[in-house]
């Protein structure tokens, strides 16, 4: 998170290979989100699999205005 917040661009977080997700991953994504809205920029989560991407909407992360989503790409 350090390397997060030292960063003078928007952060993306790569979530492709991750296939479970709890509140404490929720909660470290929202006070990140926070402190960069704070300094101005935003998180692009990419790549959530359809579970953490309903986890996501769950908790409500992706209505935080620091939180930009791109789902996962459709398995061909």
């Amino acid at each position: 998170m350090i390397r997060a917040l030292r960063s003078q661009t928007n952060v993306v977080v790569d979530l492709t290979e991750l296939a479970f997700a709890d509140s404490s991953v929720m909660l470290d994504l929202a006070v990140l989100a926070r402190r960069l809205r704070a300094r101005g920029r935003e998180i692009l989560v990419r790549g959530a699999q359809p579970q953490v991407m309903a986890l996501i909407k769950q908790v409500g992360l992706h209505r935080l205005p620091a939180i930009r989503l791109e789902p996962a790409a459709a398995l061909a």
